[in-house]
């Protein structure tokens, strides 16, 4: 039973998370020769300032552009 863990920031719908796993669960059938039924999908909701990418929070504001080279 193959068990696919999407993690994001908050703010998709029930429609968007619905759509998302059909589409998921489609493809892996489609795939890798699975059941709809043997397809799990896991969403996780990470709160911004649980996130961080390059050693900075994602709730970080992000860094002033530099100015352009001459």
């Amino acid at each position: 039973m193959p068990i696919i863990r999407v993690e994001m920031f908050p703010g998709r719908s029930v429609e968007q998370k619905r759509a998302f796993a059909k589409a998921v669960t489609d493809s892996f059938v489609s795939i890798c020769g699975s059941t709809p039924q043997g397809v799990q999908v896991v969403f996780v909701e990470v709160d911004k300032s649980d996130w961080a990418t390059a050693g900075r929070l994602a709730s970080d504001a992000p860094p002033a552009a530099s100015p352009p080279k001459s």
